[in-house]
């Protein structure tokens, strides 16, 4: 499907971006792959990467400026929305600049999408956008709602919006392995709560996951990975075997556990093999053949949660992983 495409992804110079990008360009050889982001200083780096590439462009912009999305999408077929105000408490105590992006950003990338006539767009979410209990999961709520409903607002064009939503990326930037490795030497690891689980997933697993939706949308789904979980006492014995923990307490917005599709979900939801698809509720989508395919609906009541997962990730996985993945770990 993306063979001699051109391909646009916004926040491209994030952890998301650098797995997309080059296997993207092995595996589907596109046209042209955009990268959009806002920070010069990044696609600098990230432009020393691919040489001279004729394939890999830069494009300096902001979800924020529709005008800038406009021009930036001339020409494109597909989109990967990965550009966000992430960092849970950097957006409790910045809310504004994150309803900025991740609401107001949404908006202009779906309407820039629609008038560029782009094929299909798949937007990255987060479990935290299921039962949201902090501002970042609230405005990717509303992100996640949009883009479904864009679908709608779309009326006689063709363009296709979905989304795939998965949980805590292992070794990205800012996230809790590269942190208990940073801190190693102290001997000591901060644990916000002992009984705390997370969903564990790589970057090429979401990579994966946002192709099979480029393949599989008829437009409104959304796509939830099948990924084992872990507590994150796990997580610190895997980092650092030797260190002692720490209970902390939980950070602002914080959740014990994390859910990526909750009961309200249940009613619209079918399973398959590797992943959930979440149907919208809108239009009687939910009860459409196409959509559904070979997918078996969930139990009424049905949640899919890190702490009732029946997949877990084991101590001695995890260290394997951050021993193959060292050199990259924290870095993107």
């Amino acid at each position: 499907m993306l063979n001699n495409q051109s391909i646009l992804i916004t926040g491209g110079t994030g952890s998301f971006g650098h797995t997309f990008v080059p296997l993207t360009l092995a595996k589907y050889n596109p046209r042209r792959l955009v990268i959009f982001s806002r920070d010069e200083m990044k696609q600098w780096e990230m432009a020393k990467l691919y040489g001279s590439d004729p394939r890999v462009r830069f494009f300096i912009g902001d979800v924020r400026d529709k005008d800038r999305l406009s021009r930036a999408l001339d020409g494109i077929d597909y989109v990967v929305h990965a550009a966000a105000t992430k960092i849970v408490p950097t957006a409790e105590y910045n809310p504004f600049e994150c309803v900025k992006t991740n609401i107001i950003g949404a908006m202009n990338l779906i309407d820039a999408c629609i008038d560029r006539k782009v094929k299909r767009v798949v937007a990255l979410s987060t479990d935290k956008a299921s039962s949201p209990a902090n501002l970042y999961g609230a405005t990717k709520l509303a992100s996640d709602k949009l883009f479904v409903a864009g679908n709608s607002y779309a009326g006689a064009h063709e363009t296709r919006f979905g989304v795939v939503r998965y949980g805590n990326v292992m070794g990205s930037r800012g996230s809790v392995i590269p942190f208990f490795l940073s801190i190693a030497d102290k001997g000591i690891l901060p644990i916000t709560d002992g009984r705390m689980t997370r969903f564990m997933i790589s970057l090429e697993q979401g990579v994966e996951l946002v192709w099979h939706a480029f393949e599989d949308m008829e437009g409104g789904e959304i796509y939830v990975k099948k990924i084992p979980s872990m507590k994150v006492t796990d997580v610190a014995l895997a980092a650092v075997p030797t260190a002692k923990h720490e209970i902390v307490g939980i950070r602002p917005g914080e959740k014990l556990h994390e859910q990526m599709i909750g009961t309200e979900d249940a009613l619209h939801t079918y399973e398959y093999p590797d992943h959930f698809k979440i149907l919208p509720a809108i239009n009687h989508w939910s009860d459409d053949p196409v959509r559904i395919k070979d997918g078996k609906k969930v139990d009424e009541g049905f949640t899919y949660c890190s702490d009732n997962n029946p997949e877990w990730m084991s101590i001695e996985t995890l260290r394997k992983w951050i021993v193959v993945n060292s050199g990259k770990i924290g870095n993107i």
